[in-house]
């Protein structure tokens, strides 16, 4: 039995695995949306309408989407470990490869490519978190982690619209390809898939996961023994798919076409978009970080997270009606804020759920079978709302509709959820 160390002050062997995953998960938004920044530019490049290059946008889903359950199977049948640092391995190699493209089907087939390598990740690291955190602390630790979902598309906003003004657009993926094999290198080295078995492990650390009920024994065995098939016959576990493919219709619609939104829709520059279209996902990651905290507070307390999901919601459709309403870019940019501000709070709560949902000994599965209906919405909203747009005869009404749409369902299928308890328990 391997010796484990006595308490050192307030740091914690999880949260330095929690920082390294969080470096990860940015590489992994960096490299995905500065797709969305160069859209407008490759279009140019290759001749392309609205509706090709939603295209794009949505090839990506495929790979994304197709891969989310083999994904997660394997990161629970091997551990987290090995698949996190393969799959960053893999989504940096095919970024980087991604600047070198000069026709419109081999992009389709290297961005879907791209997604197969992305889609292994998040199952794993949702697993890692089940297991290295108290499940006090999970919703916390997730909303930290998915904090990159706003962090990522406003850091990729800047840095991008900075190389394409400078390079063009081929060199903002060469470039961002590279950081994500120094993590996938660093992760492999430090994280292990189980707490008892890291050198840095404390006494006092290692009890706060083993006194904690329903989390994985850190002797090998669950102290209960769910199984993903029991896991499919529990109607929560399709309420929070069918959620998460309409929240996320309106996510991925936001974040995919916003920049081509402020350039076409409002007459944005480079520069412009560099600093005033990172600003709704800045505000976006103050958000998810508050709705976690916030999220944990309220279960504390009694209160089913989805009281905090639902309203979000509803206010964030609202504010996306105002946005493409405004007759000023103040107002319009106002409006972005406050929409991204309370989806990303619905984000952080939506997750919450998740982990309280799902039995940490089959997370991976679960959580990467409730992403899959997420990612098959990247699918439709990515080719949908260029369709739209085309339609339209180039203006954004519909698809403002269309993204307030994913909103309102995702809040009147959460009204139907009726417990948080562990749903292979059931």
């Amino acid at each position: 039995m391997q010796q484990v160390s006595a308490p050192k002050g307030f740091w914690r062997v999880r949260y330095t695995v929690l920082s390294i995953m969080l470096a990860a998960w940015l590489f992994s938004f960096l490299d995905r949306m500065v797709m969305g920044i160069a859209l407008p530019y490759i279009g140019q490049d290759f001749n392309l309408n609205n509706e090709q290059l939603g295209l794009i946008m949505s090839a990506f889903f495929v790979g994304y989407a197709l891969f989310q359950i083999p994904g997660g199977l394997l990161a629970d049948k091997f551990g987290p470990r090995k698949v996190m640092a393969g799959a960053i391995t893999w989504w940096s190699v095919f970024t980087s490869l991604t600047g070198l493209v000069f026709s419109l089907p081999i992009m389709l087939v290297l961005r879907c490519v791209f997604g197969i390598g992305e889609a292994a990740f998040p199952s794993a690291s949702w697993k890692t978190i089940a297991t290295y955190f108290p499940s006090s602390q999970r919703a916390t630790a997730t909303a930290i982690q998915s904090c990159v979902n706003a962090l990522g598309p406003a850091l990729a906003t800047m840095a991008a619209a900075s190389i394409i003004h400078m390079f063009g657009w081929r060199h903002v993926f060469i470039v961002l390809g590279i950081p994500g094999l120094v993590i996938a290198l660093v992760l492999y080295l430090y994280v292990r898939n189980n707490p008892k078995d890291h050198p840095g492990m404390t006494a006092l650390e290692l009890r706060e996961l083993e006194d904690d009920p329903g989390i994985v024994s850190l002797n090998g065995a669950a102290q209960e023994k769910p199984t993903f098939r029991q896991l499919m016959r529990q109607p929560i576990l399709w309420q929070m798919v069918i959620i998460w493919f309409a929240f996320d219709i309106t996510y991925w619609g936001f974040v995919s076409w916003l920049p081509s939104y402020l350039i076409k829709g409002r007459g944005f520059s480079l520069t412009e978009l560099g600093l005033l279209g990172s600003l709704p996902f800045f505000v976006g990651t103050v958000a998810l970080i508050i709705g976690g905290f916030f999220s944990d507070n309220l279960k504390a307390r009694g209160v089913h997270r989805k009281w905090i999901f639902i309203p979000t919601c509803a206010i964030s459709a609202i504010a996306l009606y105002i946005t493409f309403r405004a007759e000023t870019i103040t107002g319009s940019v106002t409006a972005q804020c406050v929409a991204a501000f309370f989806l990303f709070l619905a984000f952080a709560a939506f997750w919450g759920i998740v982990v309280d949902s799902i039995p940490p000994a089959i997370m991976g599965a679960g959580s990467a079978t409730v992403n899959f209906g997420g990612q098959m919405a990247g699918i439709v909203a990515g080719w949908a709302v260029g369709k739209l747009v085309d339609m339209d005869g180039g203006s954004f009404e519909w698809a403002f509709f269309f993204l307030m749409g994913g909103t309102i369902l995702a809040l009147l299928v959460a009204l139907t959820i009726k417990s948080a308890k562990p749903a292979a328990q059931a």
